[in-house]
């Protein structure tokens, strides 16, 4: 995790970024990827950022998105890649840009793969799209394969497991990919909040494609997030969009309780009153079965959604919120990805998230539409010992010994399939060990397969992945204690929550309880004016060292407390004070 504090590569957070001009006559291009924008996928008005992220990818430029969903993220890569296509059979576009075989598209949810592809297929039809995944029968998945290989196939969309499979990246490689896309790109992320070992292998898998263009889509993404989403996909002078972060018609209160009872009780009443549709997050899934009983029982549609219940209950309880069939979801973290129903009015979590990314996340899927909605946290203090319980994951030594053994033992590099039949694990935790080990950098894979480095000595490689796992379980714990900070401020808590994401509110937004109530007002250090005038040694996003800490960012000032994010440790809160006179800060060379 030494790189992820890296200041990102090129940032667009405001408007369009002229480095990523393909040719000179950048009017006539542009021209050109707003009238296939207009044309093919309906859309007139392009949003902030979607012009450059379209034009810098037509060109061959790496690019991460972090836009909210419903902003257009996709439209950004689907616009990208059919230029692409129409250029390769020379119906039009740039003799510079780049041409290829069809876009991949790996997304992790066989449900939002479906959903891109009908939209895709009903604004090109034929084979235009196809998927290649779990859900799909034989015939359907040969038939996807043929139609890229006569190309025919702009898009290709995968889950990212179809890419642990030697075969499915060989074939791949022999279609000269024109882009690489990676949705819901912070899953790669170990910093990130809905961190999948599965995604690790993207990195190595796009090189194995020939490093064609990548772009990474995201919704939600702190700064650390973004450098490791960079790192790990292997991105260069990436063109980095921030756009809608901010969403002000949301509004944000966090409700206090002392006894678990009275929390269940306040939470029932509130939802029963709130207009709807909406939904309830609560931590576990007995609880989440609860609260859609009793609400039921007060004449609500309500349905829980966890990933206990089937998988047709879940996929009915999905459709028919999308269809307003229902006034509520009562869920675990298991449902909201890639949710676009812009309706949606309240966000009530009966139980503290595991960290703000969660959060910011979660509360997003309300008020799409812009008109007023509400986010609020009804917030126990006792509820943090049960996050931190969720958030840790012992190392097992005796099974990353036991696949190291095997590596060093083999002739030559194995393919993961032999390595779990010599091991005896199952694929699922041969991928969770092998990633741990890759993190050491003592094992690599490559197109041969899993090896070991010459010379390492096993349980040196054990004892550096144990120390990773341990450092990444700090982080988890300090965000944790960032989500404590946010339930229990006196400051803004949208500038609060904007601070944690890298951006600076500079005034307080008057949509949240603690504007309502003033106490928002009544902080008296003003890191705006301070830094203007020279006076904070430590500015926001500043890289910094601390003596025993090491490495780390600044994210956050309130009055007399500075919050560091260290590489090794997570989130620190520090007196200013005490920096000051103790000199425990300095800033990076």
């Amino acid at each position: 995790m030494t790189e992820a504090l890296a200041p990102a590569a090129a940032s667009d957070t405001h408007a369009s970024d002229t480095n990523a001009t393909p040719t000179e006559n950048t009017t006539d291009y542009d021209a050109g990827l707003r009238q296939l924008a207009a044309g093919t996928f309906g859309l007139p008005h392009l949003r902030d950022g979607q012009l450059a992220g379209m034009r810098a990818l037509a060109a061959g430029r790496d690019v991460l998105a972090v836009m909210p969903t419903g902003y257009g993220k996709s439209a950004i890569y689907q616009v990208a890649a059919l230029h692409l296509h129409q250029n390769r059979a020379g119906h039009s576009g740039s003799p510079d840009a780049p041409a290829g075989g069809p876009a991949v598209v790996v997304s992790p949810l066989i449900a939002l793969q479906e959903d891109q592809l009908d939209g895709l297929l009903e604004d090109l039809g034929g084979d235009a799209a196809v998927a290649i995944n779990s859900g799909r029968s034989d015939s359907e998945v040969n038939g996807a394969w043929e139609a890229a290989e006569r190309g025919d196939a702009v898009f290709l969309f995968l889950a990212p497991e179809q890419l642990a499979k030697t075969e499915t990246v060989e074939r791949l490689a022999a279609l000269n990919v024109s882009l690489f896309v990676v949705d819901e790109a912070h899953c790669v992320s170990s910093w990130g909040h809905d961190f999948r070992p599965d995604y690790l292998r993207l990195g190595e898998v796009r090189g194995q494609l020939g490093n064609p263009p990548v772009v990474g889509l995201t919704a939600t993404a702190s700064p650390p997030v973004r450098d490791e989403i960079q790192q790990r996909l292997r991105m260069k002078d990436a063109l980095v969009l921030v756009h809608g972060f901010d969403r002000p018609n949301i509004r944000l209160d966090v409700v206090r309780h002392l006894e678990d009872r009275d929390k269940r009780r306040a939470v029932v009443e509130q939802v029963a009153e709130l207009k709807g549709p909406g939904l309830l997050y609560a931590a576990t899934r007995k609880d989440t079965e609860a609260y859609a009983a009793e609400l039921t029982e007060r004449g609500l549609r309500a349905e829980a959604y966890h990933a206990g219940r089937k998988q047709s209950e879940r996929d009915r309880a999905h459709e028919q919120f999308l269809d307003d069939g229902l006034d509520l979801v009562v869920a675990t973290t298991a449902f909201g990805m890639g949710i676009d129903k812009p309706n949606v009015r309240f966000v009530i979590h009966a139980d503290i998230p595991d960290s703000l990314d969660s959060y910011y996340q979660e509360i997003g899927r309300s008020g799409r539409d812009g008109e007023p909605a509400a986010a609020v946290l009804h917030y126990r203090l006792e509820d943090l010992g049960l996050r931190k319980f969720f958030g840790t994951h012992t190392p097992d030594e005796e099974s990353l010994m036991a696949v190291l053994v095997v590596l060093r033992a083999a002739d030559g590099p194995l393919k993961q399939k032999a390595l779990a039949g010599q091991t005896g694990f199952s694929p699922r935790k041969l991928t969770g060990l092998l990633n741990q080990l890759q993190e050491t950098r003592a094992v690599k894979t490559g197109k041969r397969g899993i090896r070991l480095e010459s010379g390492a000595k096993l349980p040196a490689v054990v004892e550096r992945a144990v120390e990773l796992a341990e450092a990444r379980q700090r982080v988890d714990r300090s965000r944790i204690e960032m989500m404590r900070g946010y339930a229990e401020t006196d400051s803004c808590r949208r500038q609060f929550l904007l601070g944690y994401f890298g951006e600076d509110l500079p005034e307080p937004c008057g949509n949240c309880d603690n504007c309502a109530d003033g106490s928002a007002y009544e902080e008296d250090y003003d890191d705006g004016a301070a830094a203007a005038a020279g006076g904070e040694p430590f500015p926001l996003q500043a890289s910094v060292v601390h003596k025993e800490w090491g490495p780390g960012l600044v994210m956050r000032h309130e009055e007399d407390v500075i919050t560091v994010l260290f590489e090794q440790e997570g989130y620190k809160t520090l007196s200013r004070q005490a920096v000051q006179e103790g000199k425990l800060l300095t800033l990076a060379k």
